[in-house]
């Protein structure tokens, strides 16, 4: 399996994790507001500071993102491009958002595939403060209760990354048994899924948000995608057994540091972790 060597040592566990409660509820996101202060908006509304969200259909202007790009020094094994402001109005096709808490304040961490104003399709990380919401809009969201995404500095990938961390029960009266993750890099991401479903006797479970990035990239049935460095949104994620052992059937969609766009369902055993990959799954 490809493999990128990190400038930092990794810890001997692959997934960090914190089990707790969850919510699904309806994101409204405000016209006129910068993209990170309506999100936190909408999460605080319904009562919470981490979760996860969809970001189908969200219309940016004015709009800024960085795409993947090979690192000029040794102190990373992949980098960020250039910041690109598109002019007009992009529309997103398909995105996943992480959100939590970095420095004391909101954040967020968010790829996705969008078309912009010139009719041009790309794909990339979107900055927070620097985009602003073009359409109110309702996405769908899940909120955590007993847990939170923190961004703490990463010895390994030498990045300050999201990860999940214990916090306290918001609400006694919310159901369901929910996990925050993060996936660490050079282990298989559907595999890693698996195995973690199969230690906690997860029969089934839904991946809610999921946003990562992957050593390049292979799909059932569809073209490799060879370039390395990718920033990598989930469409949709299942886990399931369906009589012979757990399987991850994930689909995403992805830009690599060429400015390649694919999208399909991972192959299992074929994808590894770059830097990280962010998730909520829901045990059903």
């Amino acid at each position: 399996m490809r493999r990128i060597e990190q400038p930092g040592a990794g810890t001997p566990a692959r997934i960090q994790w914190a089990e707790c409660h969850g919510l699904a509820f309806p994101m409204t996101l405000e016209a006129g507001l910068p993209l990170l202060e309506a999100v936190r908006r909408s999460f605080a509304a319904a009562g919470f500071v981490s979760g996860v969200a969809k970001l189908e259909g969200l219309a940016l202007s004015p709009f800024a993102y960085v795409m993947p790009a090979l690192s000029k020094t040794p102190e990373h094994a992949a980098f960020y491009s250039e910041t690109f402001r598109p002019a007009g109005t992009a529309r997103v096709e398909s995105g996943a958002m992480t959100f939590g808490q970095r420095d004391g304040g909101p954040f967020f961490h968010a790829h996705a595939l969008w078309a912009e104003a010139s009719g041009k399709r790309n794909g990339g990380h979107i900055l927070p403060d620097e985009t602003v919401v073009a359409e109110t809009i309702t996405l769908p969201a899940v909120g955590l209760d007993g847990a939170a995404f923190m961004a703490e500095a990463d010895g390994e990938t030498n990045f300050k990354l999201f990860g999940p961390k214990p916090a306290p029960f918001l609400e006694a009266t919310r159901n369901g048994r929910f996990f925050a993750l993060r996936v660490k890099p050079n282990v298989d991401f559907c595999g890693a899924l698996e195995a973690f479903c199969a230690e906690q006797g997860i029969r089934e479970a839904v991946i809610h948000g999921g946003v990562g990035s992957t050593i390049g990239a292979r799909f059932e049935g569809g073209r490799p995608v060879d370039n390395f460095a990718t920033e990598v949104a989930i469409t949709e994620g299942r886990i399931a057994d369906g009589g012979d052992g757990l399987r991850a059937a994930v689909d995403v969609a992805l830009v690599d540091y060429r400015g390649g766009l694919a999208s399909g369902r991972l192959l299992r055993g074929d994808n590894p972790v770059l830097m990280t990959f962010e998730l909520v799954l829901e045990a059903l």
